[in-house]
């Protein structure tokens, strides 16, 4: 079937009163940009709606990016027709025909947005019905459970038909609510936590804490692939690679002479997130986003996840926190990084792990370990700021700063 245009509908932004038109405008911008390998493509703004003309180009690629731009609620590959109601007959029946497999049952549901054309919607219902009806014996009508609904959206300009509604990732334009710092580890949980956070709106930045040489070259580069994973649903992502091993063989060594060993997952926690707050500031961002999921693991308590919140005074974004790891591993599946995360290659929070980590660690003592380490425990977190390397990535590579400039999305 060749279809002369694609048309959009928005989702959560249509509530946004006087800022819709911002909104509106940042998702187009961001839509272009995922299509931009289509020159042909022409983009018509409506109500909460965007009219993609085709002219000539497939549809097929293009419904392949839009399922995945955040801010799109569903889209439908579409016929346009003149007015004129044989024309539209005909159209309807063309489409009709060329679906694949061929419905049994269907039904007619017009919409007359131009409310000066001549046939009202029940009208029109009838006569596109009836012609479609004669013309395809094999066919019934069934307006409770179709196989296909028939969809006629007559409007001022044309006339839209379509059978196909698909469903986009929906949430917000990616930057609309502000950008934020993700701890990205190597794992199945923090790249669904970044995807469910870019889905509401934020920007976000990828943190990664590395114990080179204990962390293999291959885990880095197995973080780096998830990044451009992340960086295909937004445009592109800056990744920071945080040293952390001075700091991790500091702690371990510290604790293993006082005897609270048990702390060092604690504490060591705590380190990454007022690391990863001194980048945000530096950066620009409002909040640090975790892949904590509630009992998962020692450091996942509540007991745990609230002595180590308290190390930050930005907000702690906890996207999966309700959810079973069997939906996480569902989610990460979907969104094409499961794959990736389950490689045997270990990160720095798989280091020394104690025999009995706390699960219940006591916020005094913990802070008592933080004082004694005092002015030294200072200059560790600053020296892991300082030596952070940042690389920009997309989905097809690293990005020098002029390819960032161009392909920014706000």
């Amino acid at each position: 079937m060749k279809y002369d245009l694609v048309l959009v509908r928005f989702g959560e932004i249509t509530i946004k009163g006087r800022n819709r038109n911002r909104f509106e405008t940042m998702l187009l911008n961001q839509i272009k940009l995922a299509l931009k390998g289509m020159p042909a493509l022409e983009y018509v703004r409506g109500y909460a709606r965007v009219y993609i003309h085709l002219n000539g180009e497939k549809y097929e690629p293009i419904a392949e990016r839009l399922r995945d731009i955040f801010g799109i609620f569903t889209f439908s590959p579409v016929m346009k027709s003149e007015h004129d109601l044989q024309t539209i007959r005909d159209n309807s029946l063309e489409l009709i025909r060329s679906l694949s497999p061929s419905p049994r049952t269907f039904k007619v549901s017009v919409k007359r947005g131009w409310k000066q054309y001549p046939h009202d919607s029940t009208e029109m219902n009838h006569l596109v019905g009836a012609h479609v009806l004669r013309n395809t014996p094999d066919l019934k009508v069934d307006v409770r459970q179709p196989d296909v609904e028939l969809k006629i959206d007559i409007q001022h300009e044309n006339t839209y038909i379509f059978c196909e509604v698909v469903k986009g990732a929906g949430g917000f334009p990616l930057g609309m609510n502000g950008k934020a710092m993700l701890l990205l580890s190597g794992g199945i949980d923090s790249p669904v936590a970044g995807w469910m956070a870019m889905r509401k709106g934020l920007k976000v930045e990828a943190v990664h804490f590395h114990s080179y040489p204990f962390t293999s070259e291959q885990a880095k580069d197995k973080v780096v692939a998830l990044a451009k994973r992340l960086a295909y649903y937004g445009g592109k992502i800056n990744l920071h690679l945080v040293p952390f091993t001075e700091l991790q063989t500091k702690l371990q060594t510290q604790l293993s002479q006082s005897g609270q060993d048990s702390l060092i997952i604690t504490l060591m926690r705590r380190f990454m997130l007022r690391i990863t707050e001194k980048l945000a500031e530096r950066n620009g961002a409002l909040a640090i986003v975790t892949g904590d999921s509630l009992g998962q693991v020692a450091s996942q308590t509540l007991g745990s996840m609230n002595v180590i919140g308290r190390s930050s005074s930005l907000p702690l974004l906890r996207p999966l926190v309700m959810m079973d790891k069997q939906d996480i591993i569902g989610f990460a599946e979907k969104i094409g990084t499961f794959e990736t995360s389950i490689l045997p290659f270990e990160d720095c929070c798989t280091l020394f792990v104690p025999k009995a980590p706390a699960i219940n660690p006591n916020l005094k003592t913990v802070e008592h370990i933080e004082a004694h380490l005092g002015d030294e425990l200072e200059r560790l977190i600053d020296e892991a700021v300082a030596g952070t390397e940042m690389v920009m990535l997309r989905e097809d590579g690293i990005t020098d700063s002029e390819e960032q400039k161009e392909d920014a999305w706000f």
